[in-house]
């Protein structure tokens, strides 16, 4: 099993080559809950995009801020709660940060 710093390393380094400058892994899916982990070089966007069900961001490395109406600047070791609007992330510097969201609640009953 690989270590979580090893993983983040390793998709920092592809996102500064990559032309969109992001990489990212499914890190566990089981059921109505995800943990993604995404990496971002610094000035590389995710757009502006729906909020799942539930959620939050964990910063392991740099910062990161999220825009929904109002900007909340995360950095590294910190944790929050996913905006329940409509947001965007822009990373400030190069950085690692993982996803944990509750998608699907409509089918946790079957």
């Amino acid at each position: 099993m690989q270590h979580l710093n090893e993983i983040a390393l390793q998709h920092l380094n592809e996102a500064r080559h990559n032309g969109h400058g992001r990489s990212s892994e499914r890190l566990l899916h089981q059921k109505v809950l995800r943990q993604t982990l995404l990496a971002l070089k610094a000035g590389a966007v995710l757009a502006e995009h729906n909020a799942p069900y539930a959620g939050s961001l964990q910063v392991l490395h740099g910062r990161i801020r999220v825009s929904s109406g109002e900007d909340l600047v995360l950095e590294a070791g910190h944790l929050h709660v996913i905006p329940v609007e409509r947001h965007s992330v822009e990373a400030l510097e190069d950085s690692v940060f993982i996803l944990t969201a509750v998608t699907g609640i409509e089918d946790a009953a079957e």
